[in-house]
């Protein structure tokens, strides 16, 4: 029996994917989250074979979720969920270590065979992506473009995120349990990293990297 941990902020669709998943007689679900956060709890206390994590969710994303799990002694497969056709978000989630990216309006059809793969040790992209991702990659290294790469450190990144949900200095303080000096430090190292200005600039960036929904 293959046991998973699905994670997704919407318990309508943390519903219709283990709805596909448990139509085959050995997958079960036996864990669910509603955040990143609660995701990487959970696996301290249930053993699970395979983690499916939506992308973009409060508090925590699949992303920095998939880091954390990545540093476990003996870290379970992962599978990254995704309502958007994105290269950046694929790179990301393969440099992270998960073994495969399945959009969520195809998941009825390539969900379970997402999860075959993984468990076999083999990396999964839905099909209609592959070419396109390709295409693209080759033609950013053709034109001399940097590919999509991480230039934030892990702290930057949850910062960076509640930045552009809007919260303030003091409450990114609170929430990180951190000064606000140091945020404004973050803040500013994070501009210049990007090379970027304002907040404004900051949360397309933040949607482009899968750290909040459009």
């Amino acid at each position: 029996m293959i046991r998973i941990l699905l994670a997704d902020d919407h318990a309508l669709v943390r519903r219709g994917v283990r709805l596909i998943l448990e139509q085959e007689p050995d997958l079960t679900v036996v864990a669910e989250a509603g955040d990143g956060e609660e995701a990487v709890r959970l696996l301290r206390e249930t053993p699970v074979d395979l983690v499916v994590l939506d992308i973009a969710m409060p508090r925590t994303t699949g992303l920095q979720a998939a880091r954390e799990i990545s540093r476990r002694r003996d870290p379970p497969r992962v599978l990254m969920l995704s309502m958007h056709d994105n290269e950046q978000y694929f790179f990301e989630s393969l440099r992270l270590g998960a073994s495969g990216y399945v959009l969520k309006s195809v998941a009825d059809e390539d969900l379970v065979g997402a999860v075959r793969a993984a468990m076999r040790g083999e990396t999964f992209v839905y099909p209609g992506a592959m070419g396109t991702l390709v295409r693209d990659y080759l033609g950013r290294l053709r034109r001399g473009e940097r590919v999509p790469e991480t230039v934030l450190t892990e702290r930057e990144d949850q910062v960076l995120k509640l930045i552009a949900e809007g919260s303030s200095s003091r409450e990114i303080a609170a929430a990180l349990v951190i000064s606000p000096k140091t945020v404004e430090r973050h803040r500013a190292n994070i501009l210049a990293k990007l090379g970027m200005r304002d907040r404004t600039q900051l949360t397309r960036y933040a949607i482009r990297a899968g750290l909040i929904e459009p």
